[in-house]
């Protein structure tokens, strides 16, 4: 465990002191947040939190002002916040704090429009963020970490990003001059463990950084067992709860007030849910605006106070969407691209209810998208109006002007071009510096790839007319592919997919080759899970791989980079393995044929199955042209798009219900613009995406 000594923490306590003098000095000597008479004080007043969770790190920052005056339009005082460690330490030691990890200018922000920051800083924090936060290279250390507990391996890495984090919160903090009014602890972890002093020690760290004056706090399902195991009031730490919208909140609150000290349990529901979260494969459904409202008004007109979650649900952009497990770490769920909170449909719903409710801990149901803010920004919807009535009837907050809706764009129809199959150029976008041989399969945090996809590569010997392959462990999707030389020409045949959720085993043909058959596995890494008690999720091949209950050896793994795809157009393209178009395989079993194909969700029969880059432009003539679109991905399969270089995230029309990409404005240019499509197994027939003001948001096979 690190050590942190007095002489090292001397400079922050003279800032602090100074921080505090100055706004004494400044006739500010009454700013100040507290709790008393089981109130919420500030600067010598009671105080109502009516808050809402709206996330920086899934805003681009230049909407972070727009998104914030919609939340205020809403008629919201406060802001709650996550801070994600994977975003501000993706590799140890290295720090980022700029662009989307610039903290400290969305809070200063935040100040500027006169609200208040609720900020959760971890460790941990679920959130659907890929690992709950945490960033993925902890999953390389040995012994492995025992994460969310006293291991003191974990707890000095924890100390040594808080040592990064809190000296730049700590002159943030409301007696500092600053917004913070309250400060989180962990998250929710009355439903993980009962580790105190865990907890215990998370607090110390805090306040080494923060005084003692800061309001700490932590948030639990409101149920006996989870306030137990979760709340540490003997720190004088407020303890806030959640529950499901609708539920009876003052019996809740009552129960809250037990795990309080005497005096200081203001009712708070720190996640007043506005929608629930949605997985691949669900079928979208809303809540109703008129419920929620009604839900809220049972809160606020009694001076209880809630903080909507969420506000604004955003997007999660890149690969670091999270995913949720059954009863065991097979029944894996990877969340959607669109964090815009729209709810699990009733079916999916009892279904989730049971798998989760041990924890008797509804967190990962009532959270995810339907957010009264969208992802877009658009504010003339029915929940938005709704709450915002609610919230001025119950607190007599000004009913601040509707912001009109942020302008989108109708770009059109874009042609794309196949630039390069996968296979083709291998070697140019494979990072050699993490490349590895190897007697087993690694997983990919071994080799430092720490989020997309990851191409696995050995021989065996074809003898019998088929063979079974086998990978008992594979986190998350795996699309398996053959190659070997018939009569000097080499060829390449798509086998199938093997799915951490579904089949393990693959019946592979045998090609009838000159010469050992090359195995080629592409894996994807789905997001990895942020809830329960198998967060602790490594991807890539887990376990041996077997063909006919014979164990493969040597192995070749070439992890994917995407940081060129610009210039996809003027890579010379490698022919180790030219570009024979796969087909479906068929086997031939006596007088019986059967199809090695993809799933029957896979609608397109002119899919080659095979990983491809496609590259497509639209023209924008002029600033004042730049405007908010979606990218339409019906009739494409599945993969990641890329517009200007940045990743949108992924899409997956053929599983649903997502069919269209949020594209912000921001990213885009005047002149020409970029898309670039990793698809992994067919375009649509037209081999183009339609870029839309008002898309068809869902599509599959439930629609």
């Amino acid at each position: 465990m690190a050590s942190g000594g007095t002489s090292h923490n001397l400079p922050l306590a003279l800032l602090l002191l100074c921080l505090a003098f100055s706004s004494s000095v400044g006739g500010e000597a009454a700013r100040r947040f507290w709790i008393e008479n089981d109130t919420f004080m500030k600067n010598g007043a009671p105080f109502q939190i009516v808050g809402g969770d709206v996330h920086y790190f899934r805003i681009v920052p230049e909407y972070w002002k727009d998104r914030l005056l919609r939340a205020k339009a809403l008629g919201l005082n406060t802001i709650q916040t996550y801070v994600p460690w994977n975003l501000h330490e993706p590799e140890p030691q290295r720090w980022e704090f700029k662009g989307f990890a610039d903290i400290e200018s969305y809070l200063r922000l935040a100040q500027e429009l006169d609200m208040l920051v609720m900020l959760r800083i971890g460790p941990y924090i679920c959130g659907e963020w890929d690992l709950g936060g945490f960033p993925p290279w902890l999953l390389t250390i040995e012994p492995a970490l025992k994460l969310r507990s006293s291991d003191s391996t974990y707890l000095s890495l924890v100390e040594r990003w808080w040592g990064a984090l809190l000296p730049k919160v700590a002159p943030l903090l409301y007696n500092n001059g600053g917004p913070i009014i309250m400060v989180q602890i962990e998250n929710e972890f009355g439903s993980f463990g009962d580790d105190k002093n865990y907890l215990h020690y998370l607090v110390q760290l805090a306040r080494r950084y923060l005084g003692n004056n800061v309001v700490l706090y932590t948030t639990d399902g409101g149920a006996m067992g989870n306030l137990k195991n979760g709340s540490i009031p003997q720190d004088d730490v407020f303890t806030a709860v959640d529950f499901e919208t609708g539920s009876n909140p003052w019996p809740i609150f009552r129960l809250q007030k037990k795990y309080n000290l005497p005096g200081k349990s203001a009712p708070l529901s720190s996640e007043f849910y506005t929608g629930w979260l949605t997985h691949w494969g669900e079928s979208i459904a809303t809540t109703d605006a008129t419920s929620t409202a009604k839900a809220l008004k049972t809160i606020l007109c009694r001076n209880a106070s809630a903080v909507l979650y969420m506000a604004h649900g955003g997007t999660n952009f890149g690969f670091y969407n999270g995913a949720n497990t059954g009863q065991d770490e097979s029944n894996y769920k990877a969340d959607l691209t669109s964090y815009d909170y729209a709810s699990i449909a009733p079916n999916n719903f009892f279904h989730l209810l049971l798998c989760f409710c041990k924890s008797a801990y509804l967190h990962d149901l009532f959270t995810g998208q339907d957010a009264p803010i969208k992802e877009d920004g658009d504010v003339h919807n029915s929940k938005y109006k709704a709450l915002r009535r609610v919230i001025h009837e119950c607190t007599g907050s000004p009913l601040h002007p509707l912001p009109s809706d942020i302008e989108k764009a109708n770009y059109g129809l874009v042609k794309l071009q196949k630039v390069a199959s996968l296979f083709d150029i291998i070697d140019n976008i494979s990072d050699p510096l993490k490349g590895a041989v190897s007697e087993h399969p690694l997983y990919m945090e071994q080799i430092g790839q720490m989020f997309g996809f990851l191409l696995y590569m050995s021989e065996y010997q074809g003898k019998l007319s088929s063979s079974v392959l086998s990978i008992p462990k594979v986190h998350d999707r795996a699309q398996v592919f053959l190659s070997c030389s018939t009569d000097g020409v080499r060829n390449r045949r798509y086998a199938g997919v093997i799915e951490r959720w579904s089949s393990k085993t693959l019946e592979i043909p045998n090609l009838r080759c000159s010469s050992n058959i090359s195995l080629y596995i592409l894996v994807e890494n789905m997001g990895r899970v942020n809830y329960g008690p198998y967060i602790f999720d490594r991807k890539g091949i887990l376990s041996p791989i077997q063909i006919d209950g014979i164990t493969l050896r040597h192995w070749k793994m070439y992890p994917l980079t995407f940081n060129s795809l610009d210039n996809l157009p003027k890579i010379q393209l490698i022919t180790q393995m030219p570009d024979v178009r796969a087909s479906k395989v068929s086997i031939i079993h006596g007088h019986s044929e059967k199809k090695l194909q993809e799933s029957s969700f896979y609608s397109n029969e002119s899919a080659s199955a095979e990983p491809e880059f496609y590259e497509g432009h639209f023209h924008i003539d002029s600033e004042s042209e730049i405007k908010d679109t979606f990218i339409s991905f019906r009739g494409w399969n599945k993969g990641v798009a890329f517009v200007n270089n940045f990743n949108i995230g992924r899409f997956w029309p053929a599983r649903g219900p997502q069919c269209a990409l949020y594209v912000p404005a921001p990213i885009l240019r005047p002149g020409d613009n970029t898309i670039v499509i990793f698809e992994l197994h067919g375009p649509n027939p037209e081999v183009t995406v339609n870029l839309v003001a008002d898309p068809d948001f869902t599509c599959g096979p439930k629609q």
